[in-house]
């Protein structure tokens, strides 16, 4: 296959994790940011698949969702909302603190890590 060399070579065209960009989302960056990301969603022009997994210290990791279509992301600043529309659900994090997100070097958003006021961690993949 092109681009996959010999058999004992393991480089590849694929983006890995070291490939990819993390950054912190500022907060006033984040209606832009998911407005903008929720676009081409809202059009049909794109589909990709979301898991979210929510983790605490209590209860350790428990999935809300297993890789329903992603309908879009939005943020509402007036009642500090963070809306993720999947299939069937409309999943809301009150309040978040902090938004992660990591990119391949393309800017194509891959993982979004939410730090929510009260301490809890939701970590939403796309694919």
């Amino acid at each position: 296959m092109e681009g996959r060399g010999n058999a004992g070579d393991t480089s590849n065209n694929e983006p890995t994790r070291s490939a990819m960009s993390v950054k912190k989302l500022e907060k006033k960056a984040w209606k832009a940011y998911f407005n903008g990301l929720s676009k081409p969603y809202m059009r049909h022009e794109r589909t990709d698949y979301a898991e979210i997994r929510v983790f605490s210290q209590e209860i350790g990791a428990q999935p809300e969702t297993s890789w329903l279509p992603l309908e879009g992301i939005t943020y509402d600043e007036k009642d500090d909302l963070l809306e993720v529309n999947v299939e069937h659900l409309d999943h809301l994090v009150y309040q978040p603190e902090e938004i992660y997100v990591e990119e391949t070097p393309e800017g194509v958003l891959t993982t979004l890590e939410i730090i929510r006021k009260d301490g809890i961690k939701e970590i939403i993949e796309l694919r």
